[in-house]
């Protein structure tokens, strides 16, 4: 029977010829990942497991990026424990203040995911990675705890649905909007514990970023990866930021699938998730009148350069609604000096922004623009549940780094062309 390309890289990594949808098998690792809050955790079962070392100090990558810079006595006590761990165990790839990112956004930067590859990480958004051809899911911090100590981790393999992509996307719309187009149409559990795999022609239009963002949000259709097809533009982005050789697995043509999906990029609009679930999806032409008191272009959705060069463009023809906070954060040191060298940050704050340092912060309501009680963001993150950025009576609404930066200036939900025409 054939395969897909995640159930040919788990098949490899378990050092089987085949597998099939359901089977459990234990895979070896790539690399394995943690953050400030998942990895404490680890660090304890870790230590019940009662081994002295990692299974190897260069496929570990532990990256402070949720509550840094500490925001208070708790996360400064979390980050010191795992600062601590890692100098002891030797961790080769710990990123913290000076050299930090939002993890899915530096973790391909740094070159630490190559095609080919599985990787675990202690947070649901480690499906990142499958826009390079790797197989990457979030797991616990129990299984990132055996992760760093056995290099293997098990897996139920899982059934796919094949998305073919057609055509270009048309101007102001991005990964974001195919995204949250999709999962629109399939819903928030749309595609539970299946691999969403991209082929197709219209794969080679979209960009690394576009690729990023929608494999970032795999976990929001309920998926256990996402993943693209290896391309010319996949190489050059390995062959720039990695020594490694990248391994390209492709579907048979004989795999089996629960459903193809055919999408036409051309008819996508810019799309906006209502509260308070990614599936609440409306074309930006069907939004009426909705004031709003924040705007957050950033996260490791929507933090890359790309994101802030879309945001920059429209920013710089209006200034920020005076009802409106607008906060900017770049994923990671590198994409934070590139803005300020192409003038993006010098926009920003003449606009009326705020430019923060990388930090996952809002997105989770942890800090840098926690929301208030009946207060309304946008954001370019990727989850709008109930009580996600601040208060339960909060409200937010998904949308891309172009539809955010409008909404600031006109101060409600607007599409880039009522400001940039």
């Amino acid at each position: 029977m054939g395969m897909t390309m995640t159930q040919k890289i788990l098949a490899v990594h378990a050092g089987m010829k085949e597998v099939h949808p359901g089977q459990m098998i234990k895979a070896r690792l790539d690399l394995v990942l943690g953050n400030d809050i998942t990895t404490p955790v680890a660090i304890e079962e870790f230590n019940r497991i009662g081994v002295k070392k990692v299974f190897d100090k260069g496929k570990i990558a532990i990256v402070p990026d949720h509550f840094t810079p500490n925001k208070d006595i708790k996360s400064a006590e979390n980050c010191r424990l795992v600062r601590e761990f890692s100098r002891e165990m030797e961790i080769e790839h710990y990123f913290e203040i000076g050299r930090m990112g939002i993890e899915h956004a530096l973790i391909p930067e740094q070159g630490l995911a190559v095609p080919g590859d599985v990787i675990i990480g202690a947070d649901s958004h480690t499906c990142t990675y499958g826009a390079l051809g790797a197989f990457s899911t979030g797991m616990g911090s129990t299984d990132m705890a055996v992760g760093m100590a056995t290099g293997e981790a098990w897996f139920k393999v899982p059934e796919a649905i094949r998305i073919k992509l057609k055509g270009r996307l048309g101007e102001w719309v991005c990964g974001k909007d195919v995204i949250l187009h999709i999962i629109g149409m399939i819903g928030v559990d749309g595609a539970r514990y299946q691999s969403m795999e991209y082929c197709g022609e219209g794969v080679g239009s979209l960009s690394m970023d576009d690729r990023f963002t929608i494999a970032n949000m795999a976990i929001e259709a309920g998926a256990k990866n996402g993943i693209f097809e290896v391309d010319g533009r996949t190489l050059e982005y390995v062959s720039e930021h990695s020594d490694r050789l990248p391994v390209i697995f492709q579907a048979d043509s004989d795999a089996k699938y629960s459903r193809v999906i055919e999408l036409n990029l051309p008819e996508i609009k810019p799309t906006v998730a209502f509260p308070h679930l990614p599936e609440n999806t409306r074309a930006i032409d069907d939004v009426r009148d909705i004031n709003i008191d924040q705007v957050v272009i950033g996260s490791c959705t929507n933090g890359r350069l790309e994101d802030l060069r879309m945001a920059a463009k429209v920013l710089k023809c209006g200034k920020v609604n005076p009802r409106v906070r607008a906060i900017i954060i770049p994923a990671t040191q590198k994409i934070y000096l590139q803005a300020m060298k192409e003038g993006l940050l010098e926009i920003f704050i003449e606009a009326g922004a705020v430019v923060s340092t990388p930090t996952c912060g809002p997105c989770l309501g942890g800090h840098m623009g926690v929301l208030a009680k009946g207060e309304r963001a946008v954001a370019t993150t990727n989850r709008n549940f109930v009580g996600r950025m601040g208060h339960p009576e909060s409200e937010i609404y998904l949308a891309s780094p172009a539809v955010a930066a409008a909404s600031a200036i006109k101060g409600k939900i607007s599409s880039p062309e009522e400001v940039v025409g």
